[in-house]
């Protein structure tokens, strides 16, 4: 068995407890140097991620306003404990300086009392609707609201010891959940009955949660990226694309496998294994610090391409991974992104052939200061 050091865990929190810590008590105070360099005197933080980076509040509603003279949390009465604990737990009860549990009423006045001395306030272009800028600007009549772009997310860039830690440490239970779940495919067991038991070993693991929705595709469906599994069996000869991971205190892992129960049975899906790896080891070796993500992806796509197969490798050669399971910096052919230390990618060629199937390869990926370190690290021997 693979990974068999990784130990059941009572509860996803008592194997965080055990991680390095994360910089979250002095998330706010980089937050404010950032805001004072784009000439705001304040944000109004609405994303829940946002929102749990800055604060270590995990709750799924809540208001963050972040401002050098007064700092407000708010958020209903279901999360009133759960609040309190989190923020001692983060280091970061003594850097709010108010927190707020009530209704919708009383959240937006406790924001209004806070803005009332801020002639310029931020709201999260990306993270509000239409309607809510809005209502925002209304309810915040005082002050300037204009949109800013982007201010939390390029914090969440660079990683902390302890922000790498966790997503290690869900790469690892994503690793021996595999392990544990590769069996069923030569039992002819279906997408579906697949994907419920990764789901069901990560959790027993200690995941809080799936990183996303398990993809399991077998046969032709792997010619579609995002296939949703299914019914289809998993007969012999025939390739299976499996995309997962899991969630630990909040961070995610990403890794794709692809398998075959018994030598293919068509020589295209042999060669298909074949540069897809070759594609995705080398895109592997091409992440270092100071890089170009598009050079990663080019990198990747020369292989593809000489293969004959340029046209079926149909998306992005990776994506930043963290609190989301898709965040900065993105890498592929246009994107203007460097490869910094600290920063975690994926690397997920793949080849998508309609009537035959697909193959995709991937790893999650930190950027030290010397070059890579691949977290996910199950093996990419693809015959079973």
């Amino acid at each position: 068995m693979i990974h068999s050091g990784i130990q059941r865990a009572s509860s996803a929190k008592s194997i965080a407890e055990a991680l390095a810590p994360m910089e979250t008590p002095i998330r706010i105070s980089r937050l404010l140097k950032e805001l004072s360099a784009q000439a705001f005197d304040g944000l109004l933080v609405t994303s829940p991620v946002n929102i749990r980076y800055l604060t270590g509040f995990s709750g799924s509603a809540g208001l963050l306003l972040v401002s050098a003279e007064h700092t407000v949390l708010t958020s209903d009465g279901r999360y009133g404990d759960q609040m309190r604990e989190e923020l001692e737990q983060a280091g970061t009860a003594g850097v709010i300086d108010e927190v707020v549990i009530g209704s919708i009423r009383d959240q937006q006045e406790a924001i209004i009392r806070a803005a009332a001395i801020l002639s310029k306030v931020g709201l999260e272009a990306s993270q509000v609707s239409w309607a809510q800028a809005r209502l925002w600007k209304q309810v915040l009549s005082g002050s300037e609201v204009l949109p800013s772009d982007g201010v939390v997310e390029r914090l969440r860039l660079i990683k902390d010891a302890g922000e790498i830690a966790r997503i290690a440490r869900a790469a690892s239970i994503a690793d021996e959940a595999l392990s544990r779940v590769l069996p069923l495919l030569k039992s002819g067991a279906t997408e579906r009955e697949v994907a419920a038991a990764l789901d069901h070993e990560m959790r027993l693991l200690g995941a809080s949660a799936s990183a996303f929705e398990t993809i399991v595709a077998a046969g032709v469906d792997g010619a579609k990226p995002h296939a949703r599994p299914g019914s289809r069996r998993i007969v012999p000869g025939e390739p299976v694309v499996i995309d997962f991971g899991a969630v630990m205190d909040g961070y995610r892992s990403d890794m794709t496998r692809t398998f075959c129960v018994g030598p293919p049975a068509d020589p295209v899906v042999e060669r298909m294994l074949q540069v897809v790896l070759e594609s995705q080891q080398a895109g592997v070796q091409a992440v270092a610090p100071g890089v170009q993500a598009r050079t990663v992806d080019a990198t990747c796509r020369q292989i593809i391409a000489a293969a004959g197969w340029g046209e079926a490798f149909s998306h992005g050669t990776g994506h930043g991974v963290g609190l989301d399971i898709h965040e900065a910096p993105a890498v592929g052919a246009t994107v203007a992104d460097i490869l910094d230390p600290g920063t975690v990618v994926t690397v997920e060629p793949g080849v998508y052939l309609a009537g035959i199937g697909g193959v995709r390869i991937e790893d999650t990926l930190e950027v030290t200061a010397d070059g890579r370190r691949t977290l996910t690290e199950f093996p990419k021997d693809c015959l079973i």
